[in-house]
């Protein structure tokens, strides 16, 4: 497994092996021990799985206020996604940008995101199964978000507005500087 720091504190891409042969492959795609001496805490309770059947989907961008404050480790196990944290943490060198990274069963990178990052994607392809753990458990009176394409973000959509795929949820949320974002560093648990 090869775990690769980005320029977000805590934000890490990483590439699971994968053994092939004739009759298919098999991966390590999580393994407790190796996240705890790299150093990563996330303590999973939680997994979550989605499918988005049209290319040009978008879901995010989404965060859970602590105390339900959630760290994440998110691969495609199905087509590609183009997948976006912000940096939601206030006081942070890197407070409003975003990193955006290409996830995909071919390619089968995963994104680890510690909490204080909203989260969101776009599938780059139909029938998208996008795979998540999660270090806390849903609480939707947690829930919060900011609009995906915000243009004060400068997040490079491979979708035109027009064309996304979004919930009605989704299209409702406020513009970034308008969004209710939540104190990360009082009140949640403390997360590398």
């Amino acid at each position: 497994m090869n775990i690769m720091p980005t320029e977000f504190d805590g934000v890490l891409v990483v590439e699971p092996g994968r053994f092939g042969d004739g009759r298919g492959f098999f991966s390590e795609t999580y393994n407790r021990r190796q996240w705890a001496e790299a150093g990563i805490d996330a303590d999973f309770v939680q997994d979550n799985q989605s499918l988005s059947a049209a290319r040009g989907t978008v879901r995010g961008m989404h965060w859970q206020a602590p105390p339900h404050a959630q760290a994440k480790l998110i691969r495609v196990t199905r087509g590609a996604i183009l997948d976006v944290v912000v940096d939601i943490r206030r006081g942070s060198p890197t407070f409003g940008r975003h990193l955006a990274v290409e996830l995909s069963a071919e390619n089968w990178r995963q994104l680890f995101i510690p909490a204080g990052f909203a989260h969101g994607f776009c599938t780059l392809t139909e029938n998208v199964e996008a795979i998540y753990k999660v270090d806390a458990y849903y609480a939707p009176e947690a829930e919060g978000g900011f609009l995906w394409n915000d243009p004060a973000l400068g997040i490079a959509w491979p979708v035109a507005a027009e064309a996304a795929a979004l919930s009605a949820k989704d299209r409702a949320l406020p513009a970034f500087g308008a969004a209710r974002i939540p104190d990360f560093t009082q009140g949640g648990r403390e997360r590398r």
